[in-house]
């Protein structure tokens, strides 16, 4: 009885163990594929984002708003915007998923209603109701995202990305028109973890690939959700359909939009899960047969055989230490996939600087013509100068692949502070602009730290660069220093217009834009590249204060007085 008892006890106890570790285990992988997800997300529309911004500085498009000549306004963009419509589908790939080419796009005028466009197959085919849902009750500011469901099609329809940009007049700043293309969105099945996405728009979920039953059941948890102001983004919401067990996860895809709002919509399958638990259960209860068995043979020899029970524990650990070599091989392969994983956006950065540098060859060598007109080589010129942009980004992220694998060890030394800074202002000099800036430098001769040069150099170019870029005409820059804490603390200041108060939490962010940044080139990686350099050498990088007279950066770094050793290493 006593061995009856002991074995149940175990065998519950181990059930228990089991199941709660499976589950775990999907949970991690589930919140894996959610990140996945919003990673390729946010890059693809950050893209598609920063295409269409680039679209309506067209000078052609400005014309015809400015001079009134709407007549013209959509011939003129079909030179423009030639290459905004894609013309076919890439040959064995379903257009939708992967495709920047727009479906279609449209003009609104000064009161936010949409300009008809006589030439339609040109700028996309739409229907009059269609074209309804792009116009606003008046020009936004800011670009806008939303969705638009179109009827129609093998699959009964498909859901279409929506980006208004708002069209500036070049001499009061203020929005003349605005520019709405519908681009297809990302998402579909993952087939890692068998995931399913769609979009709920207008109290409707679009989710062509998942059953009806479940479409319908799915569809009242999310409106339940969102209704209750639940958040499903991360931990997901229990669903059951079809005697099969799914998590389902929502969130917010046009936060803050003036387009209705839509949510992304993921379907997860248990049925692995549910498989692997039967299984690890029913495995579980044989083995504690087993050894129910073992022990009460035991038990009745044991005045006999006082030495059975003692090699039948050997043999069971012995089974045991084989089961967690198989368990620690399993979760080696499991790590190393991790790793794989991290490595990939690394590689594909690295993989995309020849075909760039290749375009920026070929550019120049046409460049080189003598017989091109001044129209061509300005175009040329703006490709090659697109191209330095690509190359930039590209670095900053090979950069930021390093440090996320902590495969960047620097080596640390003393280096000169007051050296890098101004061979910075002297960069900043050197500018050919009608800024007319005043830099005022307030340092001593000779600062060293503990840092590594490049690194250091790097985080000081972010500061003065973004500094330059932010200020106002007739502005001031000012650069000081003190110690604090056995730190050293650097201040760079400028005048700017202020960084809206829910901004600051954000723009270290990679890919963030704040607001008041949205006519200054860049990508968003500069300020996160910048923080995560300052950190990796042991300081910091944080934004104290922006208000409408004044911007201002805190970097701190190590005195090298300190002998503090490299922390890395440390």
């Amino acid at each position: 009885m006593v061995i009856l008892v002991l074995t149940a006890g175990g065998l519950y106890i181990a059930e228990r163990a089991v199941s709660t570790e499976t589950q775990h285990a999907f949970h991690r992988a589930f919140e894996s594929e959610l990140e996945l997800l919003r990673t390729v997300r946010e890059i693809r529309h950050a893209s598609l984002a920063e295409r269409c911004a680039a679209l309506v500085r067209k000078p052609r498009i400005h014309a015809a708003l400015e001079d009134n000549a709407l007549d013209m306004l959509y011939p003129s963009a079909g030179d423009e915007l030639g290459d905004v419509l894609a013309d076919k589908e890439p040959p064995g790939e379903p257009f939708a998923r992967h495709s920047i080419h727009a479906r279609f796009y449209r003009f609104l005028d000064d009161r936010g209603n949409v300009l008809p466009a006589a030439n339609a197959p040109s700028v996309g085919v739409m229907e009059a109701t269609e074209e309804k849902q792009l116009a606003f009750a008046g020009l936004p500011r800011e670009q806008q995202t939303g969705y638009l469901w179109r009827k129609g099609g093998s699959a009964g329809g498909e859901m279409v990305e929506l980006i208004a940009t708002p069209i500036l007049s070049s001499e009061t700043g203020e929005p003349i028109a605005a520019l709405v293309a519908g681009f297809p969105p990302s998402g579909g099945k993952h087939r890692s973890a068998g995931m399913e996405s769609g979009v709920w728009l207008e109290e409707r979920l679009h989710m062509p690939a998942i059953s009806e039953p479940l479409r319908v059941t799915v569809g009242a948890e999310v409106a339940r959700a969102i209704a209750a102001g639940t958040d499903a983004a991360a931990q997901g919401i229990p669903v059951r359909s079809g005697g099969i067990e799914h998590l389902v996860f929502f969130g917010r895809l046009n936060p803050g939009s003036l387009f209705p709002p839509a949510h992304e919509v993921g379907v997860y399958p248990l049925a692995g899960l549910q498989a692997m638990q039967r299984q690890l259960r029913w495995k579980a209860i044989v083995a504690g047969l087993s050894l129910l068995i073992l022990g009460m043979t035991a038990s009745f020899y044991i005045s006999a055989r006082l030495a059975v029970p003692v090699r039948e524990l050997a043999r069971v650990s012995e089974e045991n230490r084989v089961l967690r070599e198989r368990a620690e091989g399993a979760l080696q392969v499991t790590s190393e996939e991790l790793a794989r994983t991290s490595r990939f956006s690394a590689d594909a950065s690295h993989q995309l600087k020849t075909p760039v540098t290749v375009m920026r060859a070929g550019l120049d060598e046409l460049l080189a013509r003598e017989d091109l007109s001044a129209s061509a080589r300005d175009e040329l010129s703006l490709l090659v100068h697109q191209t330095y942009r690509i190359t930039s980004i590209i670095e900053d992220l090979l950069l930021l692949s390093r440090l996320d694998s902590g495969r960047l060890q620097p080596e640390l030394s003393p280096v000169d502070l007051t050296h890098i800074v101004d061979t910075c202002v002297d960069d900043l000099h050197l500018l050919n602009d009608s800024m007319d800036l005043e830099v005022e430098l307030d340092l001593p001769s000779r600062l060293r730290i503990f840092g590594e040069k490049r690194y250091t150099m790097l985080i000081l170019q972010n500061l003065v660069e973004n500094a330059h870029k932010y200020n106002l005409p007739n502005g001031r820059i000012r650069i000081t220093s003190r110690e604090q804490d056995g730190m050293l603390v650097l201040t760079v200041g400028n005048n700017a217009h202020p960084i809206p108060a829910g901004s600051w939490e954000h723009i270290f962010e990679r890919f963030h834009r704040a607001a008041v940044g949205e006519n200054v080139p860049g990508h968003g990686l500069g300020l996160n590249v910048a923080r995560e350099l300052a950190r990796l050498l042991g300081g910091d990088l944080r934004l104290v204060r922006s208000d409408a007279e004044w911007t201002e950066f805190e970097a701190s770094f190590r005195l090298a007085e300190s002998g503090i050793p490299n922390p890395v290493a440390a």
